[in-house]
């Protein structure tokens, strides 16, 4: 069975966006450092789930990165779809929908992608397994934050990646009343 997990990158001082909203910060670190262990990760991933602002900037960067991959949208508003892409628009609490949600990754992991809201509410409702946090080497000191829980939890370090240019994946477990620890 697969995990759920929310794979994010954040400034050092844990925030995914800044007080816009805007990625900018991020960017500037490009991707090459990162691309083969993304690859990786996503070659385990068989499902994603985002939120209508993660979507939003997905469809705004000119092209659809998940390929055929289900990818469910959870929502509240009417939004454009992308060409070619499996999509899946949806509202209402994560746990109404998870159920079909992990189903439809066969097996494979599931990716929470993108806003700590939507990771949150996985979190809080007892579904996520795992937060693979990268720390970039800047403070942002405001903005949108990783992981905006109704309650704290538990989190088991499971391993580190340090990569070039002072970035650092910590790679958690999370723990807690209800919660059961699969194996690596």
């Amino acid at each position: 069975m697969g995990r759920t997990q929310y794979y994010v990158a954040a400034s050092a001082d844990g925030y995914i966006a800044d007080r816009e909203n805007h990625l900018d910060w991020l960017l500037q670190y490009g991707f090459e450092a990162y691309q083969e262990h993304y690859d990786a990760f996503l070659a385990e991933v068989g499902a994603l789930a985002m939120g209508a602002s993660t979507y939003e900037f997905v469809l705004g960067q000119g092209g659809w990165a998940y390929g055929d991959l289900p990818v469910w949208v959870f929502t509240h508003r009417d939004l454009p779809r992308a060409s070619g892409a499996d999509l899946r628009f949806v509202s209402g609490p994560v746990g109404v929908h998870a159920r079909a949600v992990t189903d439809s990754a066969g097996g494979r992991n599931l990716w929470v992608v993108g806003g700590g809201r939507l990771a949150a509410q996985f979190a809080d409702a007892g579904l996520l397994d795992e937060l693979w946090l990268t720390c970039m080497p800047i403070a942002l000191g405001a903005g949108h934050p990783v992981l905006p829980t109704e309650e704290a939890h538990d989190l088991r370090l499971q391993r580190t990646t340090h990569f070039e240019g002072g970035a650092v994946e910590l790679r958690y477990a999370l723990e807690g009343p209800g919660r059961r620890i699969r194996p690596e």
